[in-house]
């Protein structure tokens, strides 16, 4: 008897536990969400469509603009990708394409003020209405930046 009020007990308690935890998680995320003081990364995409041979020009820059230094980790070789997306939204060019990335972890430091920068370039672009969406390929910093641009 003894031990099925003991069992009882702890599936009330383990219910209670899971009942209340989305209002924990929701508290959590305000409180990262208000915080000014800490490490924050921003992203700018710059898209020059003039270069030569029709060649499309992508400068994706990557800014630590917190207070404090942070590490940032990619799950393997690859840190970034660059996509190219026609007026009705379909891939039409995508910078991993065909390149292989080593499967080893990396880690790169960013202090105060520090910058990733990332230059590609895509060949050959087509007349058109485009948006490129520049791709942070971090496991715990995973961000993305898109700008829209006209090739003539």
């Amino acid at each position: 008897m003894n031990g099925k009020i003991t069992f009882a007990l702890l599936s009330i308690g383990v219910l209670a536990f899971a009942c209340g935890r989305p209002r924990a998680v929701e508290t959590l995320s305000k409180v990262r969400t208000t915080k000014s003081h800490g490490p924050a990364l921003t992203p700018s995409l710059a898209v020059n469509a003039r270069g030569a041979n029709d060649a499309v020009h992508f400068d994706f820059v990557v800014s630590n603009t917190g207070n404090k230094k942070l590490e940032v980790s990619f799950p393997s070789g690859q840190t970034h990708d660059m996509i190219v997306l026609d007026s009705l939204g379909r891939e039409v060019w995508r910078w991993s394409t065909k390149r292989m990335f080593t499967s080893a972890l990396q880690n790169k430091v960013m202090r105060e003020h520090d910058t990733l920068t990332f230059n590609d370039e895509w060949s050959h672009a087509a007349p058109g209405r485009y948006t490129a969406v520049a791709r942070l390929a971090s496991a715990n910093y995973p961000m993305e930046q898109r700008a829209a641009f006209v090739v003539k």
